[in-house]
């Protein structure tokens, strides 16, 4: 199969219509979408007033906010594919993907009593742990529950869940700092209940399968259960099975964008010192963006699954390109701010959730939460020293300079990425 800037189907024949399979949802995919909905609500709620906590209460430097934006971004790196690999080798998805969700609800509890840079830095990077352990596995029960052709909008359903807690987070910090100013510790018991929740609901509702043993099953009806189960056990995770062409180039694509991409946290500082807005109303930045990727979560994934995936996955870095220049712009109105935030919505539902699509169509079913995790891990590793390297220039530059250094880069990394990935030819992964 190819390889080719316009990927369809996950590379499987183009011959079968895409339009002769309905697209249906799987309660699986709702189930996990409510988790992340009350998750996303639990630690958006905390990222959202985390700069200013940090630059503001903390009376940190920017390099200081720097550091712990790479960590926020990429201390997941650390466990992202042993996380992976043991659901992989258990066939434990569920309960890896518990593991990580019910940590960083924990975490959230010890923002309560953390003054300092290094106890904030701690519970940071526990919760942001948490997250690298729940993603995979997570991601891989989507693909698993989800119609091969079509992943990307499937993905997209639970991209669109997760970002209405995203939403709702901003707006939950918003209205009690509103209500009680500096009122940071009201924002952290109110993201612990809802960790909490969202763990519930995933410990509760979100069936647990075995899925390779499911998948033997249907490929051999007539074999006896308990020949199919011991079958399953004994398949092997292979790290070959994640070495082909396919996958290594998008690990490469995702690495050289990761480098280029800098946190959420920075533009919004910029917006916010530009604009000179009060600063009770920099949560809603981050409602901006997420309305954004709400409305265009789905439409997008279904725009990847009949147009590429990789193609479309390429584009949205486009978008990122469009908002570092919008934020660089001298322009204070509001329009521009708005422009920026849209800009970073179509960002993340061109990219987010079409990267999982990608790594899952370049893995085999035994290893696809490795393959995702895989990916997950270039991107935050890349992203950690995107974030760090950008508060030292800003520290060095200045803010403007160093925001049009970064779209300088990205301009150079998009027609790269083309090249990579346009008409490789690839094995099968299967093979």
């Amino acid at each position: 199969m190819y390889l080719s800037f316009s990927d369809r189907r996950g590379g499987k024949d183009d011959t079968v219509s895409r339009t002769t399979t309905p697209f249906k949802i799987s309660p699986i995919i709702i189930s996990l979408g409510l988790v992340s909905l009350f998750t996303d609500i639990s630690s958006e709620s905390v990222n959202a007033i985390l700069p200013l906590y940090i630059t503001g209460a903390l009376g940190l430097s920017m390099v200081a906010y720097g550091f712990l934006d790479g960590i926020y971004q990429g201390i997941s790196a650390i466990v992202r594919i042993g996380a992976g690999w043991t659901a992989d080798r258990a066939d434990h998805h569920k309960l890896v993907a518990f593991l990580g969700y019910g940590l960083s609800a924990v975490s959230r509890a010890g923002l309560l009593v953390a003054t300092g840079f290094g106890a904030v830095t701690s519970i940071i990077a526990v919760d942001r742990i948490g997250k690298g352990i729940r993603t995979g596995p997570r991601d891989a029960m989507i693909t698993e529950a989800a119609q091969p052709e079509h992943l990307a909008r499937s993905f997209g359903v639970h991209r669109m869940l997760d970002t209405v807690g995203a939403t709702i987070g901003p707006l939950l910090a918003f209205a009690v700092l509103l209500a009680i100013p500096n009122g940071y510790h009201a924002v952290f018991v109110a993201s612990l209940a809802c960790g909490v929740i969202g763990l519930a609901v995933l410990g509760i509702i979100v069936p647990a399968r075995k899925r390779r043993a499911e998948i033997l099953a249907q490929s051999a009806p007539a074999s006896p259960q308990p020949v199919v189960a011991e079958t399953a056990r004994r398949l092997p995770f292979r790290w070959a099975d994640l070495n082909n062409v396919g996958m290594r180039r998008l690990l490469l694509v995702a690495a050289i964008f990761g480098l280029v991409t800098i946190g959420d946290g920075f533009i919004y500082l910029v917006l916010q010192s530009r604009a000179s807005f009060a600063t009770q109303w920099f949560p809603l930045l981050y409602v901006g963006t997420n309305v954004a990727y709400l409305v265009l979560a789905i439409p997008l994934g279904r725009l990847a699954d009949r147009w590429g995936r990789m193609r479309l996955f390429i584009v949205g870095h486009g978008a990122l390109l469009a908002a570092y220049l919008c934020a660089a712009l001298p322009s204070t109105g509001a329009a521009a701010t708005l422009t920026c935030l849209l800009l970073l919505g179509v960002f993340y539902a061109a990219t987010d959730g079409v990267l999982a699509a990608l790594a899952g169509q370049f893995s085999t079913p035994a290893s696809r939460a490795s393959g995702i995790a895989a990916a997950q891990t270039v991107v935050a590793l890349s992203r950690l020293l995107a974030s760090v390297g950008f508060g030292v220039l800003w520290f060095a530059l200045g803010r403007e300079h160093a925001i049009l250094l970064a779209a300088v880069a990205l301009a150079v990394a998009i027609p790269l990425s083309v090249m990579l990935v346009r008409g490789i030819r690839l094995s099968q992964v299967t093979e």
